[in-house]
C-alpha cells in the first residue's frame, strides 16, 4: 500500500506543510510547477557560448529560459498556454439538438452537439450561405429586347434556369445542358447568351446618370484562347525539343548583343579617359610651378574610375609612409600587374623607386599611363579581330552571292574596276545584318584564324 510519503516522491513535492499529515490538498498540486520551476531555476544555468553575440543569445532564451514563440501572440499570458483553473467555474451543459440548414429547401432535419444556452438560435454557420442573383425577365422585355434568332425562349428559359440552380457553374451547366430537346452548345456560346442578356437588362433598368458596371464576354478570345492552350497542350516532343532549343539560341543572342555593348561602352570609357589624361597633362604643363603638388592634385579634373589606376588617398591623422602611396590597389587585378611589371623592366625602370615626394607621384602617375595603355591595346586588338572576322565574313557572302567567278577580275589591279569592286563591298556591307558574333576566347581565336588563313591559300591554288 503507498504512503504519503510515496505519493510526495512521485510528484517530487518536498518539504510541504502537510508532509507530518500524509494527505494532499488542491494547493499542493496547482503550487506543483512553481516549485519545479524553482527548483529547475536553481540547477540549470546557462551561459553565452564565446564569440556569439548578446542580441543573438537573446533570440534563442528569454529571462525564463523558454524558446521563442513560433508565432506572434497579442494575449496577457505571452505565448505560453493557459493554465487550467481548477474550481473556478461550473462546466457549461451541452445538448443533443436537431437544426436546419437554412440553405436547403427539402426541409432536411439534423442534429448535431450544442451548448444549451444556444437552444432556439439560428444555425451559426448559415451566413455563409451565398447565393447569385440571377436577373428575372418579363415576356414583354423578352419580346421587345431579348430576341434573338439563334435562341428560342424555352431554350434561353432552360439557360436561365440551370444558371440559377448551379451558381453560374458554367461548366457544370454545360454538362447538364439539355443537347437533346435543344440545340447543341459550347460553354462559349452559353456564356454569351447569358452575359448578353445580363447587360441588355442591365441597360434597360438603369436610372439615368448613374454609372453601370456591365458585365462582357468576349467568347471570340475566350475560343482563342482554348484553341491556343489546346495546340499547346497536343505539341509533339520534337516541337518542344526544337522551342527550347530556339530559346536557349535567343537567350545567347541577347548575351551577345549585351557583351558587344558593354565592350563598347568599355572602349568609350578608355578613350575619354585617354583624352582627359592628355589635357590633364597639358594643365600640367602650363600651370607655374610656384604651386605646390597638393594643390595641382586638388585642381585636377575628375577622371573615371576605369582611367589607368585610381590609387588610394590617406587622410587620417597621424603618421604614414609615403610608400603606401605607391602600393598597388586591389581592384588591379593579376594579369595586369604582371604586364604592368613587365612594361617597367622593358623600360629599365625600378619597381621599387625610392619614395620621395616626386618620384611617387610622378611613378604612380607613369604605371597609370602604362595600365591605360595596356587596356587600350587590348581595346585595339578586340577591334581588329572583330573587324578581320567581319571581313572574312563579307568576303564568304560575297562570294556565296556572286554568279560565278569573273575571268578578267584578276588582270585589272587598279582603275575603275577597283573602285567599283571597292563600291560593291560597301553595298554588300550594308546587307549584312547579325554581326553580333559569339565572344571568342584566345585560342578559339587562333584557330579560327589558322582556318581563315589556310582557306585563302586553299582559295589561291584553285585554278
Amino acid at each position: 500500500m503507498t504512503t504519503g510519503a510515496d505519493v510526495r516522491d512521485i510528484l517530487e513535492l518536498g518539504g510541504t506543510e502537510s508532509e507530518n499529515i500524509g494527505t494532499i490538498n488542491k494547493k499542493d498540486i496547482i503550487n506543483s510547477d512553481k516549485k519545479k520551476s524553482k527548483k529547475s531555476s536553481e540547477t540549470l544555468t546557462f551561459k553565452r557560448p564565446e564569440g556569439m553575440h548578446r542580441e543573438v543569445y537573446a533570440l534563442l532564451y528569454s529571462d525564463k529560459k523558454d524558446a521563442p514563440p513560433l508565432l506572434p501572440s497579442d494575449t496577457t499570458q505571452g505565448y505560453r498556454t493557459v493554465k487550467a483553473k481548477l474550481g473556478s467555474k461550473k462546466v457549461r451543459p451541452w445538448k443533443w439538438m436537431p437544426f436546419t440548414n437554412p440553405a436547403r429547401k427539402d426541409g432536411a432535419m439534423f442534429y448535431h452537439w450544442r451548448r444549451a444556452a444556444e437552444e432556439g438560435k439560428d444555425y451559426p454557420f448559415a451566413r455563409f450561405n451565398k447565393t447569385v442573383q440571377i436577373p428575372i425577365y418579363s415576356e414583354q422585355e423578352y419580346q421587345m429586347y431579348l430576341h434573338d434568332d439563334a435562341w428560342t425562349k424555352a431554350e434561353t428559359d432552360h439557360l436561365f434556369d440551370l444558371s440559377r440552380r448551379f451558381d453560374l457553374r458554367f461548366v457544370v451547366i454545360h454538362d447538364r445542358y439539355d443537347h437533346q430537346q435543344f440545340k447543341k452548345r459550347s460553354v462559349e456560346d452559353l456564356k454569351e447568351r447569358y452575359y448578353h442578356i445580363c447587360a441588355k437588362l442591365a441597360n434597360i433598368r438603369a436610372t439615368p446618370g448613374t454609372d453601370l458596371k456591365i458585365p462582357v464576354f468576349d467568347a471570340g478570345h475566350e475560343r482563342r484562347r482554348k484553341e491556343q492552350l489546346e495546340r499547346l497542350y497536343n505539341r509533339t516532343p520534337e516541337q518542344v525539343a526544337e522551342e527550347e532549343y530556339l530559346i536557349q539560341e535567343l537567350r545567347k543572342i541577347e548575351a551577345r548583343k549585351k557583351e558587344r555593348e558593354k565592350r563598347t561602352q568599355d572602349l568609350q570609357k578608355l578613350i575619354t579617359a585617354a583624352d582627359t589624361t592628355t589635357e590633364q597633362r597639358r594643365a600640367e604643363r602650363k600651370a607655374p610651378k610656384k604651386k605646390l603638388p597638393q594643390k595641382k592634385e586638388t585642381e585636377k579634373p575628375a577622371v573615371p574610375e576605369t582611367a589607368g589606376i585610381k590609387f588610394p588617398d590617406f587622410k587620417s591623422a597621424g603618421v604614414t609612409l609615403r610608400s603606401q602611396r605607391m602600393k598597388l590597389p586591389s581592384s588591379v587585378g593579376q594579369k595586369k600587374i604582371k604586364a604592368l611589371e613587365q612594361m617597367l623592366m622593358e623600360l629599365g625602370v625600378d619597381l621599387s623607386p625610392m619614395p620621395t615626394e616626386e618620384i611617387v607621384q610622378m611613378f604612380n602617375e607613369l604605371r597609370s599611363d602604362l595600365v591605360l595603355l595596356y587596356e587600350l591595346k587590348q581595346a585595339f586588338a578586340n577591334c581588329e579581330y572583330e573587324l578581320q572576322m567581319l571581313r572574312h565574313r563579307y568576303e564568304a557572302l560575297a562570294k556565296a552571292g556572286s554568279t560565278g567567278p569573273s575571268t578578267d577580275g584578276g588582270s585589272h589591279a587598279d582603275g575603275q574596276s577597283g573602285l567599283c569592286t571597292e563600291e560593291s563591298k560597301g553595298d554588300a556591307k550594308e546587307q549584312i545584318i547579325d554581326v553580333v558574333g559569339a565572344p571568342l576566347t584566345p585560342n578559339s581565336r587562333k584557330r579560327r584564324e589558322s582556318a581563315s588563313s589556310s582557306s585563302s591559300v586553299k582559295k589561291v591554288k584553285k585554278p
